[in-house]
């Protein structure tokens, strides 16, 4: 497919630090690769399992639009602005690091892993007041439906951020095809497959596959078995 790129799961980085196994989309920490240093403006997107009482002490962030799905089990979060809350998978959290933040997470479950996307995305606006977001998602609206988690917009469905970007989660069933039209031109698409098998303007991508699409205005996502996935519209001239 023209002006497209497919990352396999097995050439995603991965760093298994015991308490945490982490794979990286793109280049993250120790893990370089000269390619895939980013996606438009996605700079980040790590699939991290946390071993069961474990997590990240407290660090800082700044002028990065940081948004964290839970896939399974809990995260607790707790930050310099206030914020103590525990993140539950069918929730989506996001914060503004804008001029700066410190946080931590862990794992809060003694007898359970979790497993998350922490995803990093470049702002359009730089050193704006940080903020913080959590909502827990209609699960029901994800089925065989592109559900929005994500946009630029306050007032809108989901978390908003300061960027132009607009992600949805879905739930396909086994032969379900549906077609997803661009929010901004110029924007490009990103999805990570997250279970089961899709096709993506005809290109298969099974269990955590992903693929970038750009310089197109539509995609149409085909359901090979029951599958779920993440859809991630960004601007591409960062």
């Amino acid at each position: 497919m023209k002006n497209s790129v497919i990352h396999k799961a097995n050439t995603r980085g991965n760093a298994n630090h015991g308490w945490l196994n982490a794979y990286h989309s793109f280049s993250f920490a120790s893990w370089y690769n000269a390619e895939r240093v980013q996606f438009g403006a996605l700079r980040v997107l790590n699939d991290d399992t946390i071993a069961a009482g474990m997590g990240f002490g407290t660090h800082p962030h700044d002028n990065m639009e940081i948004i964290t799905i839970p896939l399974e089990g809990d995260l607790a979060h707790k930050d310099s602005m206030g914020n103590t809350a525990t993140i539950k998978t069918g929730d989506v959290q996001v914060m503004s690091a804008g001029t700066g933040i410190q946080h931590s997470e862990f794992n809060p479950n003694h007898n359970q892993q979790t497993k998350l996307f922490q995803i990093w995305l470049f702002p359009k606006t730089r050193n704006v007041e940080p903020r913080y977001q959590q909502i827990t998602l209609d699960k029901s609206l994800q089925k065989n439906n592109f559900a929005q988690i994500l946009s630029p917009n306050s007032n809108d469905e989901g978390v908003w951020i300061h960027q132009d970007a607009w992600f949805y989660l879905s739930d396909f069933d086994a032969g379900f095809s549906k077609k997803l039209s661009l929010q901004k031109e110029g924007n490009g698409f990103y999805i990570m497959n997250i279970e089961g098998e899709i096709e993506v303007n005809g290109e298969v991508l099974e269990r955590r596959d992903a693929i970038g699409v750009w310089e197109t205005s539509e995609i149409e996502i085909k359901a090979n078995s029951d599958s779920k996935f993440l859809i991630m519209e960004i601007p591409m001239n960062q």
